[in-house]
């Protein structure tokens, strides 16, 4: 207990004073945390209401890929996007490596798979004779996939709120293809596992409070806002 109190001590002048590096990396992860869930959103999204509402062949199998995906090992996706932009790979004119560039491609393609996956569940969740009955009277797709993502709601904003969580917490692939380089590419999770490397665990304790204080701010207020759009759905005037 005594080593906790006592890095406990050297961490929190840390956070108070604001340590420049400490900053750098905490604006850092904020913007992939903001992009990468854009882009799974902006991605996903249609995709699982197309795997939620289609009729076309092999649904089945793009449903059951798409809830494997979210089983996907950090280290494989890492180790997978290495090898496809290391050099002489067919990927490597982007130059990607060991860039800041490849952190979001990275946290995009991991936040991905829970977008896709939850909105299909949200939307597959929906009363049955919604949708058939929205069909019967001359609704197209757009129409029926806007009214699918309005009355499921909770659930699409349940996704993003898990794809949020992902963007804030992974470590694996980033440190893989990003190098997870001091003061450059770091997010406050890699960072936090370069100073426990390095013995740095005054460092390592201060970066943590952050992640966890910015995490429970984030989460708490997406979950206010899923609540209040439960609220909204509940107590929707009859038309």
């Amino acid at each position: 207990m005594s080593l906790i109190w006592d890095e406990l001590k050297d961490a929190v002048p840390m956070i108070v004073h604001g340590n420049p590096t400490l900053l750098s990396i905490i604006w850092f992860t904020l913007q992939v945390a903001a992009v990468s869930t854009a882009l799974a959103t902006v991605i996903g999204v249609p995709i699982g209401l197309a795997i939620g509402l289609g009729r076309f062949r092999g649904r089945r199998i793009a449903q059951v890929l798409a809830n494997a995906s979210l089983a996907l090992p950090p280290a494989l996706v890492g180790a997978v996007l290495f090898l496809l932009c290391a050099g002489g790979a067919p990927l490597s004119s982007l130059q990607l490596i060991g860039t800041r560039r490849v952190v979001f491609v990275a946290q995009t393609i991991l936040a991905l798979p829970y977008t896709i996956a939850l909105t299909a569940a949200a939307v597959q969740g929906l009363p049955a004779g919604l949708l058939a009955q929205a069909r019967l009277l001359g609704a197209r797709r757009p129409q029926l996939f806007m009214l699918a993502l309005r009355e499921a709601r909770i659930g699409v904003v349940t996704a993003i709120i898990a794809a949020l969580g992902t963007s804030l917490s992974e470590v694996a692939a980033i440190a893989i293809v990003g190098g997870n380089i001091y003061g450059y590419n770091q997010t406050l999770a890699s960072a936090t596992l370069f100073e426990v490397n390095g013995g740095r665990y005054a460092d390592a304790v201060a970066i943590a409070i952050v992640l966890v204080g910015m995490i429970l701010i984030l989460m708490c207020g997406l979950g206010v806002l899923q609540q209040r759009v439960g609220i909204r759905l509940r107590f929707r005037p009859a038309t």
